[in-house]
């Protein structure tokens, strides 16, 4: 399994919404809201080889509400 972290930007009030869609979606390791630029941060396991942009794409941006995200791709945990 590959882990990597996607920061969401919800529309102004949107936050729970989203954060309860990627809950019932069942995309996300780990969802928790975050104060700053972005308004949540989201832990993501897929399959090795599984295309990150995509599965980001396919499965996350299209849930109404968010207006941004940014990806950030991890290599090891200490």
């Amino acid at each position: 399994m590959v882990p990597f972290f996607v920061q969401i930007k919800c529309q102004l009030g949107k936050s729970y919404e989203v954060a309860n869609r990627l809950a019932d979606a069942e995309v996300a390791s780990e969802i928790y809201s975050t104060a700053g630029e972005f308004d949540l941060l989201v832990k993501v396991y897929v399959d090795t080889g599984v295309d990150i942009g995509h599965f980001v794409n396919e499965k996350i941006q299209v849930i109404p509400g968010i207006q941004d995200t940014r990806t950030i791709i991890t290599f090891k945990a200490f």
